[in-house]
């Protein structure tokens, strides 16, 4: 009698289902992988974004501001190095007076669910679980 070559049917449906346990576990990790390197351009906006409030400040004396300065954050985009308004999935926006603000990374797309990450004038940063990571 001659051996047959090849696979069995249970040999093929034990690494079928080993894979599959493999994706479950490794597609979720990646996920969060590349969601936290994606918050980091955020979080790098919004640094950027309250260092040229501060260079704003040391040199006028006060935050800029929509109502003094049209629309404060281009002001700052164009003369004291501000964020884009978009960096990666996420929209910079910014509510200030002369003597406070608050930045807002707002999440799109595949990001969406991340949250929005803010950082006002004392450095306060929220929520700080993200910042940490």
């Amino acid at each position: 009698m001659k051996k047959e070559k090849g696979f069995t049917l249970i040999e093929l449906i034990i690494v079928a289902a080993i894979i599959a346990i493999l994706a479950a576990v490794a597609i979720p990790v990646y996920r969060g992988y590349t969601q936290r390197a994606r918050r980091a351009d955020a979080k790098t906006a919004l640094e950027q974004l309250r260092a040229s409030q501060e260079v704003f400040r040391a040199e006028m004396g006060r935050y800029a501001n929509d109502g003094t300065d049209g629309n404060a954050l281009n002001v700052l985009r164009a003369n004291w190095g501000g964020p884009p308004a978009t960096i990666g999935l996420y929209n910079i926006t910014m509510v200030s007076n002369a003597t406070t603000f608050t930045g807002t990374a707002t999440p799109s797309g595949s990001q969406a669910t991340d949250g929005n990450l803010t950082i006002d004038q004392n450095g306060v940063k929220l929520p700080a679980d993200k910042w940490a990571k």
